[in-house]
């Protein structure tokens, strides 16, 4: 439906499309700026960079499209609306995701997507079957870490009711955390984004493997293979927070 109602304006919707892209290229812009006056960053070089940008982008423009809605749910809580949703035969976490879907969100998608196929045309990297086969992986496992989160955060909004801020601290601030090398932070914050709230799994530990580079925070060769592990536990401790989030919901009272 909300598609549907999105195209009847296509000529909106081509401009909120291309206003979304451009909103989101902004970051990368900044990345740009930063190389035209330096030659590297934290020893990355400006195709090192891209790939770490377009990896998380993507990967955030994906869990954004099919659940960015889901940071509205505290609204729901608020207002007593979500118990319409409950007393429908559909799972509450589709309806949620369903409502107001926004289309112009493939923006962001499409930016991080065409930074990270330019930033791999642009790397000088000894490719093999293992890593080419990595770079989708490492997507794909990242859009579903994100979108854990994303879950998580949502059912934490039934207990604070105000709460997406929470989970956008993990989700858009993780986002830009991973765009930039970890060996330009503190290593105090690389750890917590491997062993704490392992985002890093996103992107950095697998991309650090494809460039050659030595792993953060102590990890072994190994693990840039378990994004894959990291976002199944993510998703299963996201659909049981989730559970228990539904559960205790009692709604407004009035």
């Amino acid at each position: 439906m909300w598609v549907r109602s999105t195209m009847t304006y296509r000529f909106s919707f081509a401009m909120t499309l291309l206003s979304n892209f451009a909103a989101t290229a902004f970051d990368f812009v900044v990345i740009l700026l930063m190389f035209s006056q330096v030659r590297s960053l934290g020893g990355f070089s400006f195709a090192e960079v891209a790939f770490l940008y377009g990896a998380t982008g993507t990967a955030f423009g994906l869990a954004d499209l099919a659940l960015g809605q889901v940071q509205r749910l505290g609204r729901r809580v608020r207002d007593g609306t979500l118990d319409t949703l409950l007393v429908r035969p559909v799972p509450v976490l589709a309806q949620v995701a369903a409502d107001r879907f926004a289309p112009r969100r493939l923006g962001r998608v499409v930016q991080g997507l065409a930074v990270l196929v330019w930033s791999l045309v642009l790397l000088d990297v000894a490719w093999t079957p293992l890593k080419v086969a990595l770079v989708p992986v490492m997507v794909v496992s990242g859009w579903l870490i994100y979108s854990a989160v994303m879950v998580a955060g949502g059912a934490f909004q039934m207990w604070a009711q105000d709460g997406s801020e929470v989970a956008n601290a993990f989700t858009y601030g993780g986002n830009t955390l991973l765009q930039y090398p970890p060996v330009i932070f503190a290593q105090d914050l690389v750890r917590g984004v491997v062993y704490v709230v392992p985002l890093a799994f996103v992107n950095w530990v697998p991309a650090l493997y494809v460039l050659g580079r030595e792993a953060p925070a102590g990890l072994p060769d190994w693990a840039a293979f378990a994004s894959p592990l990291v976002a199944g536990l993510f998703v299963a401790m996201a659909g049981l927070v989730w559970r228990v989030g539904i559960r205790s919901y009692r709604s407004t009272g009035s």
